[in-house]
């Protein structure tokens, strides 16, 4: 029945988990108890208009973790803030900053977000807490929307600069002359949303700090930083590989929360023979539709803009045709105008818009208030990801639902089937290697132009004075007569760095479609060749592109818009030759080994795709030449498992015991899955022995591989359980693979490897499901 009656949150899930077919489709159904407030008194140092402004903000105290933090920054110490979302965490820093102004007006203070969004939703927050004290603050946005009269005025007047680390790169940094009342008066540096910054990203943003350090300590400043994050495995070890400097650990929450009902959902198979399911868009769509007619506020997250224009045209549609409260619901992602977006977060702050589909551009900390609902369609990457998403709904004393729909992936084919790795497990660990030659090399060049080397100058592990000998071949940097090292070059170092790629080239991807062509973005090397070949559709912010050239050697991409109904696929054929090893150790059924490969990648192909069904519907070539990546890699060989196997057999055991074991390499790392390669080979050259290789798909790697030789078992052991816990008969795309051959029977042939691979009891891989914990509350 189709009623449009307001209903409270709990009665709406009761009414769906009545309804059979959604019902079975719940793996796990779990009930997170309300949690009172943990609060402390203002501490005596606070200037008294400081606590008049909060106090007529309704804030009488503070969460016993903002009264640890804001001590702590008091006495001098870098801090690391690890709390849930809408935890007030923003507190943490904002009132030490606060104080510093009002103590010394000309003290100031650089707030890094990783998003222009965030940045300008963080400004209007202190904004007006600066206000409410009576405080005159100048804070405001530096990023790439900022007019250039207003940018001058920040640069002189400024006293909080609110930033992200691409402009601080390419526009602070290089012109530090520019901005010395900053870094001579700098008292606090902020950086929040910490876990945001892991893998290559994070190890550019480590290398952008210890730049923005070196400038500091020139122009006689020592601030204090103050780090934020969700929850993740390793926050203080993370914040001292950012910043060099070891941080006071803050991680007992004292704000309270709501009850919470927390489902885990998988659609149903829809063939067993392949493994096809229902489309996780379509069931996202069933679940959201109830709460919205029930007028409770709801958000859902897709992973990409795509998945996000379906799910808005499926719920408006719905709505239209029931008479539904259709005009209420929005969508939020890259490539809405500012405007748009600051009107969307204003209107779910205020009631007014009833449900938002977002890509993960709302899962940080832009404030959109409070909702009843989040609805994921997918899996987003880590669990630090996932309780951000599902944390956007939740009132302070109100039940919130937050629901969890898998996709055939067999990422979220794992998380889905064992509900205690998102719900009891240890969070993910974060990690990065500022140390990475191929980064460090790029930031010594943007450090160099903006500031000569003495002579043994340390930068990043050691002194320096070899690398620069090392650039200096190219002409680059020079030793003058007073020994120091200069930038030598007409070049604008930063401006050919990406904080995004290892690799310093990159395509650029130009839009002909215009009178005038204009540049829409870039991609790198080893990417370009699958995503912008002739003939590819590339999409862009949800709009087609049919990619008419790709000039390789000027590393350009032609494009013009199109709508079409398919996308396309290319096929990557890649060849891998170990070049030294680090670290081996023997496993159950071989060896486990970690070490340095050449990968020699060649792309030939390329299929098109129908949008929904993936029905083949035409291929072509593609001509261009083969590409090598020398990286770091971990592999395991099987040569005790495999005996008495025929090739055929081994050939399709390996490569569906290699995708399981890369699914699960994922999901433990909190990496995306196409951070990692995978390889096979039924006799290795190297070892002469079955073998499957995972390699670092970035230059010279970011410590991935040494992490998982170091949990192989844990590997292992849940690649058996992601495909013993597949609803299908014979293996399919969740768990090892589409099946080349019908007839073979994929999954019994990689249960049976992987049975003699497994460690041996109390080997330190404990199989996830065993310690499964009684529910909290009620199941489905």
């Amino acid at each position: 029945m189709r009623t449009y009656a307001p209903a409270g949150t709990e009665s709406v899930l009761d009414r769906l988990l009545e309804e059979p077919s959604l019902a079975a489709a719940v793996q796990h159904h779990a009930h997170l108890p309300a949690r009172e407030a943990i609060t402390a008194p203002f501490p005596s140092w606070l200037d008294a208009r400081i606590v008049r402004g909060l106090e007529d903000r309704g804030i009488t105290s503070l969460y016993s973790h903002q009264a640890e933090a804001v001590e702590a920054v008091h006495a001098g110490d870098d801090v690391v803030v690890v709390t849930p979302t809408a935890s007030g965490k923003t507190l943490c820093y904002a009132l030490p900053v606060l104080q510093a102004l009002a103590e010394d007006p000309s003290a100031r203070a650089l707030f890094l977000f990783p998003t222009k969004a965030l940045g300008q939703d963080q400004v209007a927050e202190f904004s007006g807490l600066a206000r409410a004290s009576s405080l005159q603050v100048a804070a405001a946005t530096y990023d790439g929307d900022t007019p250039a009269p207003i940018r001058s005025a920040i640069r002189t007047a400024g006293q909080v600069v609110v930033t992200n680390p691409d402009m601080l790169h390419s526009a602070i940094l290089p012109h530090h002359t520019k901005w010395f009342q900053l870094f001579e008066q700098v008292k606090v540096i902020v950086i929040d949303e910490l876990h945001i910054y892991r893998g290559v990203f994070g190890s550019h943003v480590a290398n952008v700090l210890r730049r923005l350090l070196r400038l500091c300590h020139h122009y006689g400043s020592n601030p204090i930083i103050v780090c934020s994050s969700a929850t993740i495995g390793n926050p203080a070890e993370l914040a001292a590989q950012l910043t060099g400097r070891t941080p006071r650990l803050i991680d007992r929450n004292g704000a309270p929360s709501g009850a919470r009902h927390v489902l885990l959902v998988d659609p149903p198979l829809l063939d067993q023979a392949t493994g096809a399911r229902g489309s996780a868009l379509t069931h996202v769509q069933r679940w959201a539709l109830p709460f919205l007619r029930a007028g409770r506020q709801t958000i859902v997250f897709g992973r990409a803009r795509v998945a996000v224009e379906i799910i808005l045209t499926g719920l408006r549609e719905a709505l239209r045709e029931d008479r539904g409260p259709r005009s209420r619901i929005r969508g939020y992602r890259g490539g809405y105008l500012p405007t748009e977006r600051r009107a969307i977060e204003r209107g779910l702050r205020d009631g007014e818009i009833l449900g938002v589909v977002s890509t993960n551009a709302l899962e940080l900390g832009v404030d959109i208030g409070a909702l009843d609902v989040s609805i994921l369609a997918g899996y987003p990457g880590s669990v630090a990801g996932t309780w951000q998403q599902l944390g956007r709904a939740g009132r302070r004393q109100e039940v919130s639902v937050g629901i969890l729909v898998a996709s055939g992936s067999p990422v979220d084919q794992y998380v889905i089937h064992h509900p205690e790795f998102l719900l009891e497990g240890t969070p993910e660990e974060a990690r990065i290697d500022p140390d990475n030659l191929h980064v460090l090399l790029a930031h010594l060049r943007c450090a160099t132009f903006e500031r000569p080397f003495e002579p043994g100058d340390v930068f990043g592990p050691g002194p320096v004075d070899d690398l620069l000998a090392f650039i200096g071949e190219s002409g680059h940097v020079r030793q003058a007569g007073d020994g120091r090292w200069y930038w030598s070059s007409e070049n604008f170092p930063a401006s050919e760095v990406s904080l995004r790629t290892a690799a310093p080239e990159n395509v650029v991807i130009i839009d002909t479609t215009p009178d005038r062509p204009r540049v829409i973005g870039e991609v790198d090397l080893f990417s370009a060749q699958v995503l912008v070949h002739t003939q590819a559709i590339y999409l862009h912010e949800s709009t087609q592109f049919h990619v008419d050239k790709l000039d390789w050697g000027e590393r350009k991409a032609y494009v013009r818009r199109v709508d079409v109904d398919y996308y396309t696929y290319a096929n990557r054929a890649v060849t891998l030759k170990p070049l030294d090893v680090f670290a081996t150790e023997p496993a159950t059924g071989g060896r486990r080994i970690h070490g340095e490969v050449m990968v020699a990648s060649l792309v030939t192909l390329f299929k098109k795709l129908k949008f929904g069904t993936d029905e083949n519907v035409g291929w072509g070539p593609i001509d261009l030449p083969e590409l090598e990546l020398q990286t770091t890699a971990y592999w395991l060989t099987a040569e005790d498992a495999s005996v008495g196997w025929r090739k055929d057999d081994l050939d399709v055991a390996l490569l569906g015991a290699g995708r399981a074991i890369q699914a699960v390499a994922a999901v433990l790392l909190m990496c995306d899955p196409r951070d990692l390669g995978l390889v096979t080979q039924v006799r290795s050259p190297h070892s002469d022995a079955p073998t499957i290789y995972l390699y670092e798909s970035v230059p010279g790697g970011i410590g991935l591989s040494e992490r998982l030789f170091k949990r192989h078992d844990e590997l292992v052991v849940g690649a058996r359980a992601l495909i013993e816990a597949c609803g299908c008969e014979s293996g399919c795309p969740a768990c090892t693979g589409p099946r080349l051959d019908p007839a073979v029977d994929g999954k019994a042939l990689a249960l049976r490897l992987l049975a003699g691979m497994l460690p041996a009891a109390g080997g330190g891989g404990a199989e996830p499901a065993t310690h499964a914990r009684v529910v909290l509350g009620a199941s489905a």
